[in-house]
């Protein structure tokens, strides 16, 4: 797996901007492979998150939090947060309380898990549980959508707005861990890409 990897997508212009990636990353070719599922083993305990890695007081949930603020929170002890607003990608709702928002894993832990996760080291699945190297990998949204996203792939779950960047950051995070998608999630992405117009992302059989 290699975690080093940045990608991007082949998008219009105004979809670049808005998401924040350069035509340069964008150009990048992109393949993912179509498989099936593996089946059965997944427990959320495989996955150890919200670690504080940099040992600074503030876990990943709180990074993320830190991060994404449309204004900037001040931080107290045990990183409690106060005095932010953030905004939720996912339906444009504003929260004043961080307690309203879910951090999510753009391809949920148990997708991903399905998706290749199966046969990583416990160390590669927690660096995945906590990425903050690349933004499109967790995000602080509205708690009640992220519920009811569940573990569910594209082709199950898209959230209100901006559907299409939402399709184009989950295929940025499946090709950074080189993760597969199923036949399902695979033919759906094929028309999404289409719509989208992404033009350099390739979808090819196992």
């Amino acid at each position: 797996m290699n975690t080093s990897k940045r990608v991007g997508l082949g998008l219009s212009l105004a979809l670049i901007y808005s998401l924040n990636i350069s035509p340069v990353q964008a150009a990048e070719k992109i393949t993912l492979v179509m498989t099936e599922d593996q089946v059965g083993g997944y427990s959320r305990s495989l996955f150890r998150h919200w670690i504080d890695a940099d040992k600074d007081g503030c876990n990943t949930r709180y990074e993320v939090l830190i991060a994404e603020a449309i204004v900037k929170p001040t931080i107290g002890a045990r990183c409690y947060l106060s005095g932010g607003k953030w905004k939720s990608s996912y339906d444009g709702k504003v929260f004043t309380n961080p307690t309203g928002l879910d951090i999510d894993h753009m391809v949920p832990l148990a997708e991903a898990w399905r998706s290749g996760a199966w046969a990583w080291t416990a160390a590669q699945r927690m660096d995945f549980a906590n990425d903050l190297e690349d933004s499109r990998s967790l995000l602080a949204v509205t708690a009640s959508l992220n519920r009811s996203k569940g573990d569910r792939d594209v082709a199950g779950w898209l959230p209100v707005r901006a559907q299409c960047a939402y399709i184009s950051n989950w295929i940025a995070v499946k090709s950074r861990f080189d993760l597969t998608v199923d036949p399902i999630e695979g033919e759906f992405l094929q028309l999404k890409i289409a719509s989208c117009k992404i033009t350099n992302v390739v979808i090819v059989s196992n």
